[in-house]
């Protein structure tokens, strides 16, 4: 005959505790584990185009346009000043390029330099770039500037995220 198996006063204590003290874990690394994981869990506005300017406006010399975007890191928002560097070229075709610096992230200006007047310049190092946006070698940057996502709408420029050539 099978003899019942009985639970002793002491195991039943390390039982009981043993889960008490597992809920009490639990419940104290949720909040945590939902901090951490928060916001990869939300989606993301990549993607978004905003209104930069009126197609009417582009010539063909590079003209500096900005705009204001909402910026999400982590849990902080802020609204964020973008530029970009905008023209038209002979095909009539739309060029939009990132103002930053492939060198060290500095401003570049277009015609800013007596020098070179017909390219962009970066003040920081001397890098410059072609009115394309290519680096000119033997210039510090060895990398061209990066074009924007773009797309016209109702006579309006849109211009999306940042992409590398």
């Amino acid at each position: 005959m099978s003899e019942k198996q009985r639970v002793s006063r002491r195991q039943f204590l390390n039982y009981t505790l043993t889960g008490v003290g597992g809920f009490m874990a639990a419940g104290m690394l949720a909040p945590m584990v939902r901090f951490a994981i928060d916001p990869v869990l939300k989606p993301s506005a990549a993607g978004e185009f905003m209104s930069v300017a009126s197609v009417d406006e582009i010539t063909n010399e590079p003209q500096r346009f900005e705009w204001m975007v909402d910026q999400v890191d982590a849990w902080y928002e802020s609204e964020v000043q973008k530029t970009a560097w905008v023209y038209r070229t002979k095909e009539d075709e739309l060029v939009a390029l990132s103002p930053i610096c492939t060198h060290l992230g500095c401003t570049v200006d277009w015609g800013s330099n007596e020098e070179y007047p017909d390219q962009f310049y970066c003040p920081c190092h001397g890098g410059r770039y072609t009115k394309d946006g290519v680096n000119v070698p033997g210039t510090p940057p060895t990398a061209p500037l990066p074009t924007f996502e773009m797309k016209v709408e109702e006579g309006m420029l849109y211009l999306g995220l940042e992409k590398e050539r």
